[in-house]
């Protein structure tokens, strides 16, 4: 057999056996995680570049 095939039998095994795949719930727990932190984070950015955007339009009104 060729060494390539070996590899992917191997990795296809090692898939099967030894990962440790999470459950359905751990998932969906993270993924709600990651979107509750995507959206604190976005809201954040969005905030400060109002503030900026707002600061810059008062320093250069009068220019």
């Amino acid at each position: 057999m060729s060494k390539v095939t070996v590899f992917f039998k191997e990795s296809y095994q090692e898939l099967l056996h030894k990962v440790s795949w999470p459950k359905y719930a751990d998932l969906q727990n993270s993924a709600i995680l990651v979107l509750v932190a995507s959206l604190i984070f976005a809201l954040m950015i969005g905030a400060i570049d109002y503030a900026f955007e707002n600061l810059m339009e008062f320093v250069y009104e009068d220019l």
